[in-house]
This record gives structure tokens, C-alpha cells and sequence, in this order.
């Protein structure tokens, strides 16, 4: 009497829980490599851009003292280079992953997924950390006295995390794979920080120059923001689903061009 052999077993999927193990200890890695084995080294990557945009926004409410939302300049000034250098870090961050993480991408274990979402999460928590403690030491110092739409915040701080994580994942095969696209980028960002409505609010703006600024996913990002600081700003303008879009598209393409061509243009 003959046995039937058994099935071969199908294949299996990646597992969730070693992908997640994977992220955690490049997460651990970029902490020690960039901020130091030390809780020093972290607390100063958080003392360094409080203190600088403090200092700005200090400086500018001595210029401008008649801000285009409510009565404080640094409270504006804040709700606008918040989100617009949270994008900026974290796209740029994003976008070099590979680069950063070269050495642990040849275990299989490692994908470069995981090294661009760890990248992502560290400089997320980092970013929203800054942000908690300047608008803390704002409403602080300054006795700021404005209902606050915390839902509308984080709309802005999501969308704002969204557009830099499909952002960052399409640079990073382009920089990856054309190493001249890292200073043409560079060029076409010198501008982003006055097209982005971060001194000025977008009713402001004449045609046909407002409809022009529409299309920058960034102008959307902080006016959001800025909707959860100030009660009777209403943004009628403001779309997150277009936001949405630009950074899904973006996202999705940068994955699937690392996903085909990750082994040809990894810099090992």
C-alpha cells in the first residue's frame, strides 16, 4: 500500500512581525548613528531647531507686528515653517535611505521598504516633538489665548507627513539612480519657501498668481494648519484630497521603480 505524498506547502508571505523587527532596529541604528549612544546627542536634534525657529519668530513679531491672522506674528509665523520644515527634514531624510542604510540592505532580511519607513517614522516622532515644545513655549511666553482645532492640526501635520514620505520615496530612486537630480532638486526647492504661503496667507495673493500657488501641495498643508490655530480662517481653497493624491501617486511610483530596479541602483 502506497502513501500519497503531501502537498507542498504554499509558499508564504514575508512575516509582518520580522518586517516589524527589521524597522525597529534601523530605527535603533539611525538614533546611534545620527544622534549619538547617549540621550544627550537626542535632546540636542530637538533643542536645535526649537531654538532657531524661537529666535526667528522672536525676531520677525519685532518686524512685523500686524500679522495677516490674529494679533501674535510668532504664533503665524510658527503654524507656517512648522509644517513646511517637517516636510522639507523628512522628505530629504527619506529620500537618501538607501544611502544611509547600504550596509544592512545586503541581509535578507532587510528591504528597502524597511529602511525608508524607519527613516520615516524616527524623523516623524522627531519633527511632531519639535513642534509640541515650540508651540508649548509660544502660548507660554507670549499668553496666547486661541481656541485651538486639534483635529484641524493634525489633518495638517498628517497631510504634511504624507506628502514627505511620497516625496522622499520618489527621490529616492531618482537620486539613487540619477546622481545629477540631487542638485537640480536642490534648485527647484530655493524657492518652495516663498511660493508656500509661510509669511503671507493665500486670500491674499492676486490673480492670476493665487490660481498658480493652488497646485503647490504645500500651500494646502499649511493653510490646514494654520485652520486649527485661527477659529475664523476658513480656507475654502484648501483640498487634502489633492494633497492625498499628489503624495499617493508620488509614493506609489517611487515603489514600484525601488521595487524592479533596487538591486541594480543599490549603492553597495
Amino acid at each position: 500500500m502506497t502513501v500519497a505524498p503531501f502537498p507542498p506547502r504554499p509558499a508564504q508571505p514575508p512575516s509582518r512581525r520580522g518586517a516589524g523587527r527589521a524597522i525597529a532596529a534601523l530605527i535603533l541604528r539611525e538614533m546611534s548613528t545620527s544622534y549619538g549612544r547617549s540621550a544627550l546627542g537626542y535632546l540636542w536634534a530637538l533643542l536645535e531647531p526649537v531654538a532657531g525657529i524661537m529666535l526667528m519668530a522672536f525676531l520677525f513679531s519685532l518686524v512685523f507686528s500686524a500679522p495677516p491672522l490674529g494679533t501674535n506674528f510668532a504664533l503665524f509665523y510658527a503654524s507656517g515653517i512648522l509644517p513646511f520644515l517637517a516636510y522639507l527634514e523628512i522628505s530629504q531624510k527619506v529620500a537618501v535611505s538607501l544611502r544611509f542604510s547600504r550596509a544592512l540592505l545586503t541581509y535578507p532580511g532587510v528591504t528597502f521598504l524597511d529602511a525608508v519607513l524607519a527613516r520615516f517614522a524616527i524623523n516623524a516622532v522627531t519633527m511632531v516633538t519639535v513642534a509640541l515644545v515650540i508651540y508649548g513655549l509660544l502660548f507660554s511666553i507670549y499668553r496666547i489665548n486661541v481656541m485651538l482645532d486639534l483635529p484641524a492640526i493634525a489633518l495638517g501635520f498628517a497631510l504634511c507627513f504624507a506628502l514627505a514620505l511620497g516625496v522622499g520615496t520618489l527621490n529616492c530612486y531618482l537620486l539613487t539612480a540619477f546622481p545629477l537630480w540631487e542638485r537640480a532638486w536642490a534648485v527647484l526647492n530655493r524657492p518652495l519657501f516663498i511660493v508656500s504661503c509661510v509669511f503671507f496667507v493665500y486670500d491674499s495673493v492676486p490673480e492670476p498668481y493665487r490660481g498658480w500657488l493652488w497646485w503647490n501641495p504645500l500651500v494646502h498643508v499649511i493653510g490646514q494648519t494654520r485652520k486649527g490655530f485661527y477659529a475664523g480662517y476658513e480656507g475654502a481653497y484648501l483640498s487634502p484630497l489633492y494633497v492625498l493624491t499628489v503624495s499617493a501617486i508620488c509614493f506609489a511610483a517611487g515603489l514600484i521603480a525601488l521595487r524592479r530596479y533596487h538591486r541594480d541602483i543599490a549603492p553597495f
